[in-house]
């Protein structure tokens, strides 16, 4: 059988479509869910994930607001800001862009967002939370991936997952939600890297396999089980004289040998990329139900 192209593009749309409608349903109870998004300096990467945020807010109705600071801010002036952002009740979920000026301690801005609005899900509340099975406000990436993958019909329950890379991003999440119960998930999972022995056994154990660790195309086939679901994390630019802007972007999975191993697998770019924005847009509007004690 050809291999499944997993459609990141398709299914974030789809998701942003059914978070569309749950802002028309909260609307009924005079709620209209509202993202702040906090950018420090002038990064441009940071600018343009920024720009897509608020651009998928308005697409699906929702409130957002933009708050750019200068480079050399300080940090308690970041903090009180934060402070304002979780006073305001009209705000559901507050998102700090990383990364910030080397002068910020990353950690402490995090922990001082609201837990219930933080929509990003990496307070110590929300990962001890998901740690420990209970329900809560997730890291957008790799909770997309579970949602890709039952999306595209592809069974999970039972599977063996393994997760290549242990950021606090991507890497350890991903561990905690594959181990949770339920047929987004329930899966037997192992964590790979930096310090992992004879790497390709473990991964070439893998049902489902997860490329989370940003080196371009380190993933080979040699590494992949036949039939395995091969999702890629990664985003990579390379050099590359050919192409139009002397780069292109590749994942961390070799695609042009992976995937005539795999049964399924996700391309770079639309992939994992769109479904991020998508999870975000998700969760806003989940933190603006809990947030007013609806259901979620």
């Amino acid at each position: 059988m050809p291999t499944q192209i997993i459609d990141g593009k398709a299914i974030a749309a789809e998701i942003r479509a059914e978070a569309k409608v749950a802002v028309a349903e909260l609307s009924k109870h005079d709620i209209q869910p509202c993202l702040a998004v906090v950018l420090v300096g002038e990064d441009p990467a940071s600018k343009a994930y920024v720009g897509s945020k608020v651009k998928a807010c308005e697409e699906i109705g929702m409130k957002s607001l933009k708050i750019v600071h200068s480079v050399d801010m300080a940090e308690d002036d970041l903090l009180a800001q934060i402070d304002e952002l979780n006073a305001d009740a009209s705000v559901h979920g507050i998102l700090v862009q990383l990364p910030l000026p080397k002068h910020m301690d990353e950690e402490r801005v995090t922990e001082r967002i609201d837990p219930a609005k933080d929509v990003d899900g990496f307070h110590p509340v929300n990962v001890g939370k998901l740690s420990i099975g209970i329900d809560c406000l997730t890291p957008c990436t790799p909770t997309g991936i579970p949602e890709m993958i039952v999306r595209s019909g592809l069974e999970m329950s039972g599977k063996h997952a393994v997760v290549i890379g242990r950021s606090n991003i991507v890497g350890k999440p991903m561990m905690s939600l594959l181990v949770q119960k339920g047929h987004k998930a329930n899966c037997t999972v192992t964590c790979c890297h930096s310090g992992t022995k004879d790497l390709a056994y473990h991964t070439k154990q893998a049902d489902i396999l997860i490329a989370a660790i940003g080196v371009p195309e380190f993933v080979k086939a040699d590494m992949v089980k036949e039939g395995a679901i091969v999702i890629d994390v990664g985003i990579n630019r390379v050099e590359d004289e050919s192409a139009a802007k002397g780069y292109r972007l590749v994942g961390d999975v070799d695609y042009a040998s992976v995937e005539p191993v795999a049964s399924a697998i996700t391309p770079v770019p639309g992939g994992v990329g769109p479904m991020t924005v998508a999870m975000l847009m998700g969760n806003t509007v989940k933190a603006a139900k809990m947030i007013n004690g609806l259901p979620v």
